[in-house]
């Protein structure tokens, strides 16, 4: 996971301000959703739980309230049918979204976990890993279909 996002900022850094910060977002999301399975019990879990969840909804509120918005206004100036492939992509990302969002509330209370939740939380985490790895790879489509289509366009304009 940790080595698609540098390509994926290898591929499209420096391309906007706005998908760099993502990105960049994206690799602390990793980072330290990687750290977590390692942390002991008790505060240092419920610390790391706490800055993972952070990092993961301000990841998700700027996909959805930033950068979504930007690649599509973006393929709307170019009229190219970007736009409506784009659209056919957006509805997949949803349930990411869902998942990562219950995920949160189910951290809120998780203070004094038993056996049982430990192992509900060890299975809920492995399910986020492959959601956040099916979230990361419908955006980067995103990020190919709205911006890089126009890379040339927009260069040639210029």
């Amino acid at each position: 996971m940790l080595e698609k996002c540098r390509n994926a900022r290898e591929r499209w850094g420096g391309v906007s301000q706005i998908i760099d910060l993502w990105l960049e977002q994206r690799q602390q999301l990793i980072s330290c959703f990687i750290s977590l399975p390692e942390t002991e019990v008790g505060e240092p879990l419920n610390s790391r739980l706490d800055t993972f969840c952070s990092l993961l909804i301000d990841y998700i509120s700027s996909g959805h309230f930033e950068v979504y918005e930007q690649l599509l206004n973006e393929g709307n100036e170019f009229q190219d049918g970007s736009v409506e492939q784009a659209q056919k992509l957006l509805p997949r990302i949803q349930p990411t979204t869902d998942f990562a969002l219950d995920f949160n509330d189910t951290c809120q209370g998780f203070s004094q976990p038993t056996l049982q939740e430990l192992r509900d939380f060890s299975n809920q985490l492995s399910r986020l890993g492959e959601m956040l790895e099916e979230r990361f790879s419908i955006e980067d489509q995103l990020i190919e279909i709205l911006h890089t289509a126009h890379t040339e366009q927009a260069n040639s304009i210029a």
